[in-house]
This record gives structure tokens, C-alpha cells and sequence, in this order.
């Protein structure tokens, strides 16, 4: 894992330190990158609760429950997908946030609709009301998959900062 995406987490580490509050990670195409990079860092136990690597519809279903209706009517590789997976990920934590990543990394699997380097993020804060400020896009990223998985893993921890 390249270096500045370690410091990029370190950093993310740093803020949810400050205020006290855990990170929850649910992963798909990136297959536990994110959860890697935010505990590198020692003392990542202070702000890392847990990670949900959920690769097939079932375990998105089973681990986050996502509803099969999102993955049929949206498919995996969708912001819906991604929201659920983010609010799964909170609701089946500890954590005060959490973040969702789908996507295809290649270099298979593209389509017209979605090709390689689709991936669609969510984020979710609970707020203390017991609401949750839910964020989603999706992004198109270049590159091999290598090149694309780590794109994916930044742009994730970017949005982190970004809710903090």
C-alpha cells in the first residue's frame, strides 16, 4: 500500500481521535484495504471498531443487511447499494461513522452502463439525535486494478475528512 494512503489514514486516525468517536468500514472491491490502512497506524484501536469485507450480494445481505431488493433493482455496483452498505455497517457497530465501498476494480467485470472503475462510496454519521447524515456518490477511476483499488481507498478516507 503506498505510503501517502497510510498517512492519509493516519491523519483520518487522527481527527475521529479528537473527538472521541470509532470508524466502522464495509468493503467490497477493495477487499479490506481501508480497514488495512486506518490500522496501520498504532493505536488505531482508539478509533477503529470494525471492518465488514463483503464481496458477494449474500454477504451484503447477510453481514450489512442490505435489502435484496436494492441489489436487484440497482445491482451492487450502485450509490443505493453503497448507502445501505454504510448504514449497515453503523447500525451493526459501535461506530459513530462508517463508510461503504462497491465497485468494479477490473480488469473484468465492466459493462456499458458500468465499466472498470466504477465504484459508488457511501458515508454515514449518526447524529445525536439518533438521525444519521448519510453521503453517497460514485466515481470513475483509471489505471489497473491495482491503480483503481487505491484510488478508491483515498477518495474514501477523503470523504471521511470531509464529514469530520
Amino acid at each position: 500500500m503506498h505510503s501517502l494512503l497510510i498517512e492519509l489514514a493516519a491523519l483520518v486516525g487522527s481527527h475521529l481521535k479528537q473527538r472521541q468517536w470509532m470508524i466502522s468500514t464495509a468493503e467490497s472491491c477493495t477487499g479490506g484495504l481501508v480497514a488495512s490502512a486506518l490500522t496501520e497506524t498504532s493505536g488505531s484501536s482508539l478509533y477503529f471498531e470494525r471492518g465488514f469485507i463483503t464481496y458477494s450480494n449474500l454477504a451484503k445481505q447477510q453481514m450489512l443487511g442490505v435489502p435484496e431488493k436494492i441489489l436487484h433493482k440497482y445491482g451492487a455496483i450502485s450509490e443505493q447499494t453503497a448507502r445501505a452498505m454504510a448504514q449497515g455497517a453503523l447500525h451493526r457497530s459501535n461506530a459513530q461513522i462508517s463508510l461503504a465501498i462497491t465497485g468494479i476494480a477490473g480488469p473484468g467485470g465492466g459493462s456499458i452502463e458500468k465499466p472498470v472503475g466504477t465504484v459508488c462510496f457511501g458515508w454515514a454519521l449518526a447524529q445525536a439525535d439518533g438521525s444519521e447524515d448519510m453521503r453517497e456518490e460514485t466515481q470513475h477511476f483509471r489505471g489497473n486494478r491495482h491503480a483503481i483499488r487505491e484510488a478508491a481507498v483515498d477518495h474514501a478516507l477523503r470523504g471521511v475528512l470531509k464529514l469530520l
